[in-house]
């Protein structure tokens, strides 16, 4: 009989967990959350960006299992991946833990740990992540289920919090190093995005408008930052040199 799962997940990472769990013949999905429905014998949640209230919470019979990007109790809270980059970690994980009521502080089921390479942007550490943290789902889905497993309680008092990023938090500090813009630059691509403002002339015009300037992508070379990928508001992405070639005189300011 397969095991029944209900899943809750709400973007793109989440969706890597899911497709892994519909390609397995031995579990059932369902995303149909209806609390008068028969209990499901577990559920599970990955990147999925609300709080799940008690009633739901203690509706599958063997509770449900969060799949979080860090190594817990490290980095708990809404944005673990970006921070772990922009502090120069270079080791994260991801930690499968049995949900409580408190936000990602629940006993370990699971944990592994994974490198962040150089150029690891967010996107491409979530997404190994969630597709490493799947496989390790599936493979420890049916001893915890068999009550196999002995959780781990996490040590609190070890706990560091993440906050849930806005645009503002892209904003680009030039008074920085180069190495820490350049690691703002990966941890948020692709949000909340790292900018800038300049200002640009109008045509025809002696006025001037501020415009937001993107940062795409960027790489540190002999200790400078150089842009690689540009976008300028209301504009295509272009390459760092051809924006300088368009924008001479911001050349000396941000490039």
């Amino acid at each position: 009989m397969k095991t029944s799962i209900v899943f809750f997940g709400s973007d793109r990472y989440s969706q890597i967990v899911l497709a892994a769990l519909q390609k397995n013949d031995r579990f059932k999905i369902s995303q149909i959350i209806d609390p008068q429905q028969a209990k499901p014998e577990i559920g599970v949640l990955a990147s999925y960006g609300h709080i799940v209230p008690p009633v739901i919470l203690n509706w599958p019979q063997k509770g449900i299992l969060n799949l979080h990007p860090s190594l817990l109790p490290a980095y708990r809270g809404a944005s673990p991946v970006q921070t772990a980059i922009l502090n120069g970690e270079r080791q994260t994980g991801l930690t499968i833990i049995k949900m409580d009521e408190k936000v990602d502080h629940g006993p370990i089921v699971s944990q592994f740990t994974a490198a962040i390479r150089p150029e690891d942007t967010a996107q491409a550490l979530y997404q190994r992540l969630f597709t490493q943290g799947a496989a390790k789902l599936q493979a420890i889905l049916p001893d915890y289920l068999a009550g196999t497993i002995k959780l781990r309680e996490q040590n609190h008092s070890q706990a560091t919090y993440t906050h849930r990023l806005t645009r503002d938090d892209g904003r680009l500090d030039w008074s920085k190093p180069a190495a820490s813009l350049a690691r703002q630059i990966r941890a948020f691509y692709p949000w909340p995005g790292a900018w800038t403002e300049i200002r640009v002339n109008q045509v025809n015009r002696d006025t001037e408008l501020t415009k937001r300037l993107k940062i795409l992508q960027a790489h540190l070379e002999n200790g400078r930052l150089v842009l690689d990928l540009v976008q300028l508001a209301g504009k295509k992405p272009v390459s760092g040199k051809q924006f300088q070639q368009g924008y001479p005189q911001f050349s000396a300011g941000i490039f």
